[in-house]
């Protein structure tokens, strides 16, 4: 899981991928199977930003089934570790649902 939402890598996704298109004589000589943002999408990445535009941004790099909550405990920044997730417009129930718990659930293999 990649901590406090992967930092500016989602947001350099889409130049990455450019990148590697428009300088391909730039070869490091590791030769990619997958364009760097398939690599970032089967990543997970936890909810520790700090804005809900910034959430929203992460949500639509990478999916929102790829977040799980992040709180920075023991240093609280919300009054609730949840609070940003629940009132962060434009997602679905299951969405918070799933970033709230479902989805640490599912790779930890516990059973809700």
């Amino acid at each position: 899981c990649s901590a406090h939402g992967g930092g500016y890598l989602p947001s350099y996704a889409a130049r990455s991928d450019n990148s590697l298109r428009v300088a391909p004589d730039m070869d490091t000589g590791v030769k990619l199977k997958r364009k760097p943002t398939e690599y970032l999408r089967r990543m997970y990445y936890d909810t520790l930003v700090f804005t809900s535009e910034a959430l929203r941004h992460l949500a639509a790099e990478v999916g929102s089934n790829r977040l799980v909550i992040g709180t920075d405990h023991p240093i609280p920044w919300q009054d609730k570790a949840v609070d940003h997730i629940l009132k962060a417009p434009g997602f679905t129930n299951a969405e918070r649902r799933a970033m709230l718990g479902e989805t640490a659930a599912k790779l930890l293999g516990i059973k809700l």
